[in-house]
């Protein structure tokens, strides 16, 4: 069973955006897909760029260092599917933001 970590507010990520949180001293990226929320590691796998600074379109983030892409809700990318990220489970309570680890 995970143990959930608080990382950020609902209002630190607005809808349609990402960002880069610490998880007890692990940084993952955290996004808001239409108010639900969704975490993958944050190191593309194809150079290490940093995906909570990508930008994201409906459910896919795009590495802001070389344009690899991945969907936030499963980690996996869209264009090669043996290219994916870690995801990790994302809980919402009183307005704050858990990811289990």
């Amino acid at each position: 069973m995970p143990n959930f970590v608080k990382v950020a507010l609902i209002k630190d990520v607005p809808p349609g955006e990402g960002r880069c949180v610490d998880a007890n001293g692990q940084i993952v990226a955290l996004f808001n897909v239409g108010g639900t929320f969704y975490a993958i590691d944050n190191t593309c796998v194809h150079r290490g760029g940093p995906l909570g600074e990508g930008s994201l379109e409906d459910k896919v983030v795009t590495c802001p260092w070389h344009g690899w892409q991945y969907d936030v809700t499963s980690g996996i990318s869209p264009v090669n599917p043996a290219a994916q990220v870690p995801t990790y489970p994302v809980k919402v309570e009183d307005q704050e933001i858990f990811i289990g680890l």
